[in-house]
């Protein structure tokens, strides 16, 4: 394998990473907050299809994505009310909203668009086009630095560096800020949160909110930036696995990026490698296409160790009086 094959999969692996990144860090201010989040899924995809949808009428990929983001706030906030002001079942209320957002958004698209539950291919000013990084074009012919710099680094639409910036984002909120020390306390001991003065039902709705804006980044990205529009099931389970990365990196930022960056590998090596001959067997390519959905149980069941949620993740809040 040459180097150029290795970059493509390498670029390939932070294409695929973005959304699962973004979605890791949407479930990771949640069950910070002591909400868990099984929703990601389909927030992801109706925000997919919202900023898809709104793009395409409008032709401006800015409004389609505030569009995108909005419609997964909005389930952010059914979930929200749900679990956090009428203290229902967390995890019931995410299942939910997966299948609310499976059958809304196929049959919201065939009403509008007549196309078999899609919306039409976005072209031009309507998806995210890729970003040439500062002297990438110079450098492009230096050995190895040059090119992982222009080939890997240089290229990408702007929500991808969005997401690779959102983790020392993250990492600051969460351990450098007072907001991020009461979030972080919310998850473990809400009663001892409440005592200091500090809401408990406020703490958990920002972080609901904030998980709902980043759902909303990573299934815009999957239609107008990844994709060039939406079609149905567009996000294949990628909300499963971000959960998966968020347990195996054990609800930290910085391990959160190299969870997501390990199953987007996985994923590169299936779609570039569709038919692989082992000794002389020829390996399906449903197979292939499975692989990272297998390793990643494999990864979660033999490589995870103790991984200890917050303590007070998937109990409802009740106010002492």
């Amino acid at each position: 394998m040459d180097l150029a094959t290795i970059l493509q999969i390498l670029d390939s692996t932070i294409r695929l990473a973005t959304p699962l990144l973004l979605a890791c860090l949407a479930g990771l201010y949640s069950e910070r907050a002591g909400v868990v989040d099984i929703g990601l899924e389909g927030k992801m995809l109706a925000a997919a299809f919202v900023s898809a949808a709104v793009a395409a009428l409008t032709g401006s990929v800015w409004i389609g994505l505030v569009a995108g983001i909005a419609g997964a706030v909005a389930l952010a906030l059914i979930h929200g009310l749900a679990s956090i002001t009428f203290r229902g079942n967390q995890l019931i209320s995410g299942v939910a909203i997966n299948f609310l957002a499976g059958g809304l958004t196929v049959l919201i698209a065939q009403n509008l668009f007549q196309q078999g539950g899609r919306t039409p291919s976005l072209t031009g000013g309507a998806r995210f086009t890729p970003i040439t990084l500062p002297f990438a074009d110079a450098l492009r012919d230096v050995p190895v630095i040059g090119q992982l710099y222009s080939v890997l680094l240089s290229g990408h639409s702007v929500l991808v560096y969005v997401a690779l910036l959102s983790v020392p984002l993250t990492w600051w909120v969460l351990y450098r800020t007072r907001f991020g020390l009461r979030l972080r306390a919310v998850g473990e001991n809400p009663a001892a949160v409440d005592t200091a003065g500090v809401p408990v039902t406020g703490l958990r709705y920002a972080a609901v909110i904030i998980a709902g804006v980043l759902t909303g980044l990573a299934g815009a990205y999957l239609a107008t930036g990844l994709a060039a529009g939406f079609v149905k099931d567009m996000t294949a389970g990628r909300g499963f696995i971000a959960l998966a990365a968020l347990i195996f990196a054990k609800w930290r930022p910085v391990q959160a990026l190299w969870a997501t960056l390990l199953f987007g590998l996985l994923e590169a090596i299936a779609n570039r490698y569709q038919s692989v001959e082992l000794g002389g067997i020829v390996i399906p390519v449903q197979l292939m296409q499975a692989l990272p959905y297998i390793l990643t149980v494999i990864i979660l069941a033999g490589f995870v160790g103790k991984a200890i949620p917050p303590r007070a993740g998937g109990e409802a809040y009740v106010k002492e009086r």
